[in-house]
């Protein structure tokens, strides 16, 4: 039995429209606010790097962090592209967190698309691709994340684009698809995974597996291995040079560094399980197409059972349990290249029940549809609170009055900040941050003779340990928490203004 509007391009249209009108809706009054709540850490070091490359250097190849001191603050994590092409806006329109997150809203466009392009091609059905990608705007980390800085977003829009156009098309498609799929990787490492299905392709092509009556011609596999291997060569030269340079970064080392013990990564993997995957990623109210599309993928012979993506979801699985350790209970857009599966299955479940005899079977289907909006809206209200930011509120309150206490060029000490990328960003400033009251007298003695001019502190520990250490003179500028002190430049300055600040 086919399902209503089955193949039917127009109310497919309808449905994408709606699902992007509606999210727009849902998000329009976060469009203006600061960064802040969940992996805002996350946010600011994103942030940070768009501004860097506004105000101090264009070149693609030297993203830059505040935390640097002294030092030039070139820190190469993924490969920059988006974060510069969002500073590449702001010579336009200024400096502006509204840019930023119309940008990031226009990539979960992108992301919203894609999903309709693959899913479409593999359930050969736009009306049911439709309502599928409906289901994918409503998951609610994608909905949390659709709005805010994190190259992840930009990194899943390249490569579902680029895994749709590689799977079994040629030519110029197969060619703009390896180039999506190697800038999504060079944006984040882990979305190389989706590099399996053009090889997959490939060595089908070949006749392997003997999976085709007649394999593709040896000149015509051959020339697109070359494809794929040029596509391969920007990451791994970009990752080779970089990965080096991550000091203390445990992404790359997963379980082979890990100090967590046995029975607290099974606890991750339980809380993954049964919180993250169908809270965050899929949506209470997609479970029973997740659950009814498992059934149909694992009982009969749909075409995700295509080799290929079952060798995807193996490697995917692979890639999970490696970086157990690292995602733990918090880092769930480390998961987003599961989307494509985990929606593929949920378009197979919504098939199941709109095809249905049962006319109550269906109605149930559109119901849950039309309840994922509501439920993704539930779960993320608490977030984009201006009260409860995910750091000191003081810095969101009070943030221009402390960005202007002091010369826009002047180095600072900052903290606590157990990110090193919030508190810099809020006051718009560079130098040495701090967390945990952990900075010593000499430490402190040691950031003054390299330069430092000013100490941004929400802590009286610190506080007492620099008037004690002589390392500061006059209070500048006190707002709820949050101090800032001068720091003076030659030794009569810090005699005279030792008994100044003792007063205070």
């Amino acid at each position: 039995m086919n399902t209503f509007g089955s193949h039917n391009k127009h109310i497919s249209s309808i449905v994408l429209l709606a699902a992007i009108l509606l999210s727009l809706l849902m998000h329009l009054p976060h469009f203006s606010k600061e960064l802040m709540s969940v992996h805002v850490w996350r946010q600011t070091q994103t942030q940070s790097t768009i501004d860097s490359f506004h105000e101090e250097d264009r070149n693609i190849f030297n993203p830059r962090r505040n935390n640097r001191g002294t030092e030039e603050g070139i820190f190469r994590m993924e490969f920059p592209l988006m974060q510069w092409l969002i500073a590449g806006i702001y010579p336009l329109t200024g400096r502006s967190i509204l840019v930023t997150r119309i940008f990031m809203f226009l990539t979960g466009i992108a992301c919203i698309l894609g999903m309709f392009f693959f899913l479409r091609r593999l359930l050969q059905d736009s009306w049911i691709a439709g309502l599928s990608a409906w289901a994918f705007t409503f998951s609610p980390a994608f909905y949390y994340y659709t709005l805010n800085p994190i190259p992840d977003v930009f990194a899943l829009a390249l490569s579902i684009w680029g895994m749709a156009l590689c799977w079994k098309n040629k030519g110029l498609k197969y060619i703009l698809g390896l180039v999506l799929l190697s800038l999504g990787t060079l944006c984040k490492l882990p979305f190389g995974i989706f590099f399996l299905i053009p090889a997959c392709s490939i060595l089908e092509n070949l006749g392997w597996f003997k999976l085709k009556q007649k394999a593709t011609p040896l000149p015509e596999a051959i020339g697109k291995l070359v494809q794929l291997i040029l596509a391969l060569v920007p990451p791994v030269w970009w990752y080779l040079e970089v990965i080096p340079g991550w000091k203390g970064n445990g992404i790359v080392q997963g379980l082979m560094e890990n100090t967590v013990p046995f029975g607290q990564l099974a606890d991750y993997f339980v809380h993954n399980l049964i919180s993250t995957l169908p809270e965050l990623l899929v949506n209470y109210a997609a479970m029973p197409f997740f659950i009814l599309g498992l059934f149909y993928i694992f009982k009969r012979k749909l075409p995700l059972n295509y080799w290929p993506f079952s060798l995807l979801g193996i490697a995917l699985l692979a890639y999970f349990l490696f970086e157990l350790n690292m995602i733990a209970k918090v880092h769930d857009y480390y998961l987003f290249p599961f989307y494509p599966l985990l929606f593929a299955a949920i378009g197979y479940g919504i098939q199941g029940f709109m095809r249905s005899p049962f006319p109550y079977v269906r109605t149930a289907a559109f119901a849950l549809l039309l309840l994922l909006p509501l439920t993704a809206w539930l779960r993320m209200q608490t977030r984009w609170n201006p009260e409860q930011p995910g750091f000191n509120p003081d810095l969101l309150i009070y943030q221009d009055e402390l960005r202007k206490a002091v010369p826009e060029d002047a180095l600072c000490i900052a903290g606590n900040d157990e990110s090193s990328y919030i508190f810099f960003y809020y006051i718009h400033k560079k130098g040495w941050a701090f967390q945990k009251d952990e900075p010593s007298a000499e430490q402190l003695n040691k950031w003054k003779n390299l330069g430092a001019r000013y100490l941004y502190s929400d802590s009286r520990s610190i506080d007492k340990i620099a008037v004690e250490a002589g390392i500061i003179d006059s209070l500048i500028l006190e707002r709820g928490s949050i101090r800032v002190y001068r720091i003076p430049q030659n030794q009569e300055e810090e005699i005279l203004g030792g008994s100044e600040i003792e007063t205070k």
